[in-house]
């Protein structure tokens, strides 16, 4: 049985003569005669550590693809095993449940509608690293087909393949990965089980005990059908390894959370919805008539009434009131409880899936690493001798690679001032176009179309910096694969995080702060400062989000689902073409074997754009909640697709991936705990500088607890020596004097913005403080477990000579 597939292509013999140009033929000719030398000395060290082979070829079009598929007999796999530090079963263990939503409904008696009962349920048992000379005593040891896991076996070639020299060292000119870059081989990757089948319902002769694990996978999991039914986990951690059963646990995990988010939120939505049409103030500015006259927009615009906008200021209304303050604080303390239950369940899943010691211990270093190390060194927790890169090199070149990222997040926020910039242009030029409807709605449509904008820049800038992120991540020499990863999770995050948010910090904290006043317009670059439009700038605020948040959901759904299929039906339809008979022009395609199937699946690139998807949504959810209670609703509906569909995708459409093994989700918790810190500060700032809800608490206090002339309060004249172009004067939102002086009533509300920012920040701190107090990171249960299976492994060291651990 093949564990891994080698694939590589060549030209005939009598079409290599047909090129362009002599040139280009001698250069092509020079290239292939390179690969195949590496090539050759590639499989020939392959061959000598004793891997077997066995070769296949196809043809497609006008080239000859070449299958090799890799072995690894029992020798070798016991070698490799026990250099891995793999971990081999030593007892069987009872089946234990660990769901907790699962547990408290069976308690409350109430029937579990996301229970299903998943055929083939891997066992749990007691492991232990894999020592050749103790093989008696592992669990299923006469049984050498089966006694590696396939995860395992793909885990060993995959080391011998990443490992294996041909060329140079100094050259790097090793491994299976510099192969693929430099074309050698056109792809290397574990093959996949039996192909995914119809559902049972229509093919009942399938007993579901007799299913693979993909097809098990593909009827409980990827299906569109079980969008409400729990992940069967253990089989994903069984097929796919750790690290991606750590990204799916999450996901459902967060999903599950953002139920209650998601129904508060609608709550606090609909109380907005009765607040709109009971508002004073939005009754006054629809009756005002002609009662306000605002000041001009811009140099060569007219006077308008305040009356003109009573749809946008009723509107901004559904999500600026009272609720968003206690939504505000529901969600923050959400955030602190969503990160401290998820600490437990991932100590919970890291104990039972037998890693919660793999970064500290069992983790290697990396194969590129490994080729790349100037020196050795002892490591100082296994005492076992590994290549080393100098920590001082490694911060030099870290620096260096800060200040290109530093750049790059300038050009970013050049960017985004173009579109500030670009707002303002668009407005000043629709509001002095002459029609009625563009004037009247020129902020709102320079919003709009300026959100658009924005969001093409940063699907643009996007790519480039990713693929700059990944060249400065290796360059910075990191040992370990999760180092690599948190690194370049890192670069990644700051750049995204920069380019998605700068647009809604600058509407919910600087646009409309820094205007001036009629006669004294401030301006940036000759360009006069944007105001926030006449319904406020929280209305622009949840327009920004929906806008970013949502248009980014669809449009990578509508890629996710897309792509992978228009990628698959092209790859079809050349293997189509490729298979015409001879004889009177009939089409015939014969069943492909496995490895020809599964080469025509997409490379799986990891889970990172996955992550980054979901911890963007976070932020936007939790650092702008108060000016869009809906979006945890939106974040919910979403993830409820993004479940079945990434998995959809990971058993139908991606070649297999070779299993890694994880600790948790890496980097990505402390990312979220700096998300979830900033977002009370953002929450904070939020509703004492951008919403109205304090004004309107200091007016309803000092001067009238019905709120009636609140408008008229909030309004300011137009200074003595601003020269209108009527005799009517104007007014303009703004605590000022005739004079555009600063009054009281501004410097009192200035101090009772910074009070509540200060409270505000405290109280929800120190809930957040005693909650994580309360709630241990690791569940008492799992702490009697690991005790319980040091005791185990005492004795079992004292009576086999076998160091053993849990699974």
């Amino acid at each position: 049985l093949a564990d891994f597939v080698l694939v590589w292509e060549t030209v005939p013999q009598e079409l290599s003569g047909q090129q362009d140009s002599r040139e280009n033929g001698d250069l092509q000719e020079t290239s292939a005669t390179i690969h195949r030398t590496w090539r050759k000395k590639f499989l020939d060290k392959l061959h000598a550590a004793g891997i077997h082979m066995e070769k296949h070829m196809t043809r497609v079009e006008k080239k000859v693809v070449h299958y090799l598929l890799l072995s690894a007999p029992w020798s070798v796999l016991c070698y490799y095993a026990e250099e891995l530090q793999l971990r081999v079963p030593l007892e069987a263990l009872p089946r234990q449940t660990s769901n907790w939503s699962a547990s408290l409904l069976r308690r409350l008696g109430i029937p579990n509608l996301m229970a299903q009962e998943v055929p083939n349920l891997p066992l749990d048992y007691y492991t232990c690293p894999f020592k050749a000379n103790k093989l008696r005593w592992f669990l299923g040891s006469d049984e050498q087909d089966t006694f590696f896991s396939s995860t395992q076996r793909h885990q060993i070639l995959y080391e011998i393949l990443a490992t294996t020299q041909y060329g140079h060292s100094k050259e790097r000119e090793v491994g299976v990965d510099r192969l693929l870059s430099e074309k050698v081989f056109t792809a290397a990757f574990p093959l996949h089980e039996a192909r995914p089948c119809c559902p049972l319902e229509s093919h009942p002769e399938l007993a579901a005990g007799s299913l693979s694990q993909r097809q098990v996978l593909f009827q409980y999991w990827a299906s569109w059908g079980k969008w409400r039914k729990y992940q069967p986990l253990d089989h994903v951690r069984k097929y796919f390894g750790e690290k991606v059963a750590f990204y799916f646990a999450w996901l459902g995990f967060y999903t599950g959370w953002l139920l209650p988010a998601a129904v508060v939120g609608t709550v606090v939505f609909i109380a907005g919805i009765f607040l709109m049409f009971n508002d004073v103030p939005s009754q006054e500015i629809c009756g005002s008539k002609e009662q306000y006259w605002m000041c001009p927009l811009c140099k060569t615009c007219t006077y308008w009434q305040l009356s003109k906008i009573c749809s946008t200021f009723m509107a901004g209304r559904l999500f600026d009131h009272g609720g968003t303050i206690f939504f505000s604080i529901f969600m923050s303390l959400w955030a602190v409880l969503f990160l401290e239950f998820w600490k437990r369940t991932n100590a919970s899943l890291a104990h039972h899936w037998d890693c919660s010691e793999f970064e500290d211990i069992e983790e290697r270093p990396r194969p590129q690493f490994t080729a790349m190390a100037p020196m050795t060194t002892i490591n100082p927790i296994t005492g076992a001798e590994e290549p080393y890169f100098p920590k001082r090199s490694r911060l030099h070149r870290i620096l260096a690679g800060s200040m290109v990222i530093i750049m790059m997040i300038a050009v970013v926020v050049m960017f985004a001032v173009s579109v500030i910039l670009y707002r303002a242009v668009v407005a000043i030029l629709l509001s002095s176009s002459g029609y009625f409807w563009f004037a009247a709605s020129a902020s709102r449509i320079a919003s709009i179309t300026g959100s658009v904008v924005n969001l093409i820049f940063i699907l643009i800038l996007s790519k480039i910096y990713i693929s700059l992120a990944h060249f400065l991540t290796k360059w910075e020499m990191h040992r370990t694969q999760t180092k690599y990863e948190d690194a370049f999770t890192f670069k990644v995050f700051v750049f995204q995080f920069v380019t998605f948010y700068s647009s809604p910090v600058y509407i919910a904290f600087f646009k409309g702060k820094f205007v001036g006043y009629p006669g004294n317009y401030q301006s940036f670059l000759g360009v006069r400062n944007e105001e926030c439009s006449p319904g406020g700038c929280f209305i622009e605020l949840a327009q920004e989000l929906l806008v970013i948040m949502v248009g980014k959901q669809i449009i990578n759904n509508v890629q996710e689902v897309a792509m992978p299929k228009l990628k698959c039906w092209w790859h079809k339809h050349k293997l189509l073409s490729s298979k015409k008979a001879g004889e009177e022009g009939e089409s015939v395609l014969v069943e492909q074997p496995p490895w020809v199937m599964d080469h025509q699946l997409l490379v799986f690139e990891g889970l990172f754009d996955e992550y980054l998807e979901m911890v963007l949504q976070f932020g936007f959810i939790t650092i702008f909640v108060a000016a869009c209670p809906l979006a945890p609703l939106f974040a919910l509906l979403n993830n409820w697709v993004e479940i079945r569909l990434d998995a959809h995708k990971l058993v139908c459409d991606y070649r297999r991936p070779v299993a890694e093994r994880a600790q948790g989700i890496g980097i990505w918790f402390s990312i979220l705990e700096a998300i979830t810190h900033l977002a009370v500060i953002s929450n904070a700032f939020l509703i004492a500088f951008t919403s109205d809800f304090l004004p309107r608490m200091y007016y309803q206090y000092v001067h009238d607890s019905s709120l009636r002339g609140y408008v008229n309060f909030t309004l300011a004249y137009a200074p003595w020596d601003f020269v209108p172009q009527s005799n009517a004067t104007c007014r303009y939102r703004a605590f000022r004097d005739r004079d555009g002086n600063l009054t009281l009533t501004y410097w009192q509300l200035l101090a009772i913005r910074l009070g509540f920012i200060i409270v505000f920040e405290h109280v929800v701190f120190f809930i957040g403080r005693v909650i994580a107090w309360l709630v241990p990171d690791i569940p008492e249960s799992v702490e009697v477990k690991v005790k319980r299976e040091r005791y185990l492994a005492k004795e079992a060291l004292a009576e086999n000579k076998v160091g053993c651990g849990s699974s």
